[in-house]
């Protein structure tokens, strides 16, 4: 991936994970060298297997956000809840009080439906808990099993490493979820 520091590329990976809400259990992971998530979104979707059945809805950040993404998601009756940019983390006080926003024409384009949609109270709770489903478990990752980067070089390889991990934490969380 192209590195930020200078002109130059270096090793980096681009790690995905498809996580339960309510067990934060991962129902799949995906690991490519692509530098941005637009590209990640239908690949992990396609790696949940069928025995899991098909998720009613998806919590993606912005970086997911595409007219295809939409569309693979719609395709397979998931509900597409993808941010369309940055959010502040502090809004205003008269964020709280604006008014909802009118219904979007028919023929705007993609982005802004989906705008609309995030809006409401429903739509934006559904979203926000997309920050407390996945992220935690990306930070137990980090905290709780150490793990922070790919020891193994090469996509096959670090692939592995990454499935081998989530392996790992969803052992860990079954254990956690049976204990209690």
């Amino acid at each position: 991936m192209k590195n930020s520091n200078n002109a130059g590329f270096d090793q980096h990976d681009n790690a995905q994970a498809a996580v339960e809400q309510d067990s934060f259990l991962m129902g799949a992971n995906t690991l490519s060298n692509h530098p941005n998530d637009q590209a990640e979104a239908i690949p992990t979707l396609e790696a949940i297997p069928l025995a899991l059945g098909t998720p009613k809805a998806g919590a993606l950040a912005n970086g997911y956000f595409s007219a295809t993404n939409l569309a693979a998601m719609e395709a397979r009756d998931i509900k597409p809840y993808i941010a369309t940019g940055r959010t502040p983390h502090h809004p205003s006080w008269l964020a709280y009080f604006a008014q909802q926003p009118t219904l979007p024409p028919a023929d705007a384009s993609p982005k802004v439906p989906l705008a609309y949609k995030l809006q409401p109270e429903i739509g934006g709770a559904l979203y926000r808990l997309r920050k407390c489903t996945v992220e935690p478990v990306l930070g137990m990752l980090k905290d709780i099993l150490g793990f922070r980067q790919c020891s193994l070089r090469g996509l096959w390889a670090a692939a592995g490493e990454w499935c081998l991990v989530c392996i790992a934490f969803n052992l860990k969380r079954l254990h956690t979820l049976t204990m209690g």
